[in-house]
C-alpha cells in the first residue's frame, strides 16, 4: 500500500544554511491545518539539518501568529501587509541578524547670500507652540539616500528648491523613536529659489534669518547639540570647516550608492579619478 502523502509548506533555501517561507495563499488557512503542515515542515527541515527558519506571513494570515508562536517561533519584524516570525532549530546560539536597529533623520542648513538662514516654527511635536526658529528636519524614507530626503524636507516644509553641497556633521543617539537607535545628518544646502511657500499643516512660520540672531535664541544657547551645530554652520560660511561632499556610483549589484569624503581633497580626489578612466 502506497504511503500517505504528507502535505508540507513550500520554502526557498537561504544563503546561510536556513529557509524562507512566505505564505501566498489567497485564502483564509484554518489553524489547526497550518499547525499540522507546520510540524511536519519543521520536522523535515531539522532532518536536512537546516538552521534558521523565516516565516513570513501575510497581514491575510494574522490568524496563523498563534499557532507559529505555539510552534517555537518569535517575532522579528513587522512591516505594514505582513509580520516575520523566526525559529532557530539547531542547539547552537542563535545567529539571526537582528531586525533594522537606526532611524535616520537630517537636519538642512541652508543659506544665502546675505548669510541668512533658513529657519521655521514647528506647529507640533517637541517645538510646537515654543516659538523656537530652527532649520528644516525631517525623516529618511525607507530607499532614499539622505542627501536627497534633505532637498525634499526643505521643498515640502517651506517651497525652497535646492542643491545638496555637504554633510557638515551627524549624531548619534540611543533609546529613541520605538526605542531604536536614530543616526542625524546635517546637511548643507544651496538655494535654487528664495520665495517661501510655508507647509501649513506642519510648519507654523518659516523665514530668512541672520545666522546671528538664530544663534542668539534662548534655546540655541541652553542646548548644547544645538549651540554646536550653530557653531559648525558659522564656521563653514566664514570658510573655516570643511565638510563632506558626496559621489554617486553604482555597487557590484548595479544600485546606485554615494560615497561622502572631506570637500578639502575632493578635487584631487576627482581629477586622479578621470585620469584613471
Amino acid at each position: 500500500m502506497e504511503a500517505e502523502r504528507v502535505e508540507l509548506l513550500s520554502a526557498v533555501e537561504d544563503q546561510y544554511g536556513g529557509v524562507v517561507v512566505n505564505v501566498e495563499n489567497h485564502e483564509p488557512m484554518d489553524p489547526k491545518f497550518f499547525s499540522s503542515i507546520l510540524e511536519a515542515s519543521m520536522y523535515n527541515w531539522r532532518q536536512q539539518g537546516k538552521k534558521g527558519v523565516w516565516l513570513k506571513l501575510p497581514i491575510l494570515h494574522s490568524n496563523l501568529v498563534d499557532s507559529a508562536v505555539k510552534a517555537g517561533f518569535r517575532y522579528h519584524h513587522a512591516e505594514a501587509d505582513y509580520l516575520m516570525l523566526v525559529r532557530w532549530i539547531p542547539d547552537t546560539p542563535d545567529t539571526f541578524p537582528a531586525n533594522a536597529s537606526h532611524r535616520v533623520g537630517i537636519g538642512a542648513f541652508v543659506f544665502n547670500s546675505e548669510k541668512e538662514m533658513l529657519v521655521v516654527q514647528e506647529r507640533n511635536g517637541v517645538f510646537g507652540g515654543t516659538g523656537v526658529w530652527k532649520m528644516p528636519t525631517g525623516v529618511v524614507n525607507e530607499g532614499e539616500d539622505f542627501c536627497e530626503a534633505a532637498v525634499r524636507e526643505v521643498r515640502e516644509e517651506t517651497g525652497i528648491e535646492t542643491k545638496f553641497v555637504e554633510v557638515l556633521a551627524f549624531r548619534q543617539s540611543h533609546k529613541s523613536f520605538f526605542e531604536k537607535s536614530d543616526l542625524f545628518f546635517v546637511c548643507m544646502l544651496q538655494p535654487l529659489s528664495f520665495d517661501i511657500q510655508i507647509q501649513a499643516s506642519e510648519i507654523e512660520a518659516a523665514k530668512w534669518m541672520p545666522i546671528e540672531d538664530y544663534a542668539a535664541q534662548p534655546f540655541v544657547q541652553g542646548n548644547e547639540n544645538f549651540d554646536f551645530v550653530e557653531k559648525i554652520c558659522s564656521s563653514k560660511l566664514d570658510g573655516n570647516y570643511t565638510g563632506f561632499s558626496n559621489v554617486c556610483s553604482c555597487t557590484s549589484s548595479g544600485k546606485k550608492s554615494y560615497l561622502y569624503f572631506s570637500n578639502r581633497d575632493a578635487s584631487l580626489l576627482l581629477a586622479s579619478k578621470k585620469e584613471q578612466a
